[in-house]
């Protein structure tokens, strides 16, 4: 009786430790994809500004051009 016991108890143990593993993996990969996110918005926000900082310089040299 002791043997089935013991046998069930490395199994809930094993069961609990797969589990906790599985959603450790699935926070990081969430964390990873939240990251990508972040550098992917943060590229898109300089490429912006150096199209808008170019855009600018280019109104501005028309404008000496034109005077």
């Amino acid at each position: 009786m002791m043997g089935i016991l013991d046998d069930a108890k490395d199994l809930a143990d094993s069961a609990g430790r797969h589990i906790s593993e599985k959603a450790k993996d699935l926070r990081e990969q969430a964390s990873d994809a939240l990251d990508g996110a972040k550098a992917d918005a943060k590229v898109a926000k300089a490429e912006a500004e150096r199209d808008s900082t170019e855009a600018k310089n280019e109104a501005r040299k028309a404008m000496r051009d034109a005077g």
